[in-house]
C-alpha cells in the first residue's frame, strides 16, 4: 500500500494479513524447536492484541505438532511504571490455564516490543502467579528503542523506526473484523493516537 496523507501524517503498510500469518507460523515452529516440543509450554498473551496472537500461535503449534498448548492472558495494568501518571486505566483479564505455570516454559506474547516497559511489568505480574521453569518472549513486531535490557526470543518482524513514528497493529479479533495489518505513521503535529512506548 502506498503512503497516503492522513490527518496524522503519512501512513504505510509494513505487514499484510498474509505476512502476519506467515510470521506466526514461523514463530510457532521456532517455539517448538527451542523447547524440543510443546509439552511443557504455556502461552500467555498480554492484552489486548497479545491474547489473540497467543491463541493463533497455539493453533499453529497444534496443527504442526498435534499438541494442545495451554493459552491464557496476563493483565499487567497494575504493574505498569506509568500508573501514577495515568491512574485511570481499564483493567484487563488474567487467566491462567489449568495446571498453572509452575515448572512450565511460559512464552509471553505481545504485538509490539518497544521500550521494554510492558514486558518488565509482565515479568512482575508473572512473579505473583507462580514460578515457571523459564520465561520466553514472542512478539509480532520489534521496533527497537529499548529503554530496558529486554529482548524477544521470537520475532515476527524487526522494524526499524524513528521515535516519532507510530506502529499500529490491526487484528480481526480486536478491530471489528478488519483485515490483519501492521502500519507505520508519522504524526503531522501534536500527539497521535496509536501505540506508545511498550
Amino acid at each position: 500500500m502506498a503512503s497516503t496523507p492522513t490527518s496524522a501524517g503519512a501512513e504505510r503498510a509494513v505487514l499484510t494479513d498474509s505476512d502476519i500469518s506467515r510470521s506466526l507460523v514461523r514463530i510457532a515452529h521456532e517455539i517448538l524447536e527451542r523447547n524440543q516440543g510443546g509439552e511443557d509450554v504455556v502461552l500467555l498473551g498480554i492484552p489486548t492484541r497479545g491474547v489473540p496472537l497467543a491463541e493463533r500461535i497455539a493453533r499453529r503449534i497444534g496443527e504442526t505438532e498435534g499438541t494442545s498448548v495451554p493459552v491464557g492472558s496476563l493483565d499487567i495494568t497494575m504493574y505498569r511504571d506509568d500508573l501514577r501518571g495515568q491512574p485511570t486505566r481499564t483493567l484487563g483479564r488474567t487467566t491462567v490455564p489449568d495446571g498453572g505455570i509452575d515448572d512450565k516454559v511460559v512464552v509471553l506474547v505481545d504485538d509490539v516490543l518497544y521500550s521494554g516497559r510492558t514486558i518488565r511489568a509482565a515479568l512482575d505480574a508473572l512473579n505473583d502467579l507462580g514460578r515457571p521453569a523459564a520465561v520466553q518472549l514472542a512478539v509480532l513486531v520489534d521496533r527497537g528503542h529499548r529503554q530496558l535490557p529486554i529482548r524477544a526470543d521470537f520475532v515476527g518482524k524487526n522494524l526499524p523506526t524513528a521515535r516519532a513514528e507510530r506502529v499500529r497493529v490491526q487484528l480481526a479479533e480486536t478491530d471489528d473484523g478488519r483485515p490483519d495489518a501492521v502500519t507505520i505513521s508519522t504524526p503531522a503535529a501534536g500527539p497521535a493516537a496509536g501505540r506508545t512506548a511498550r
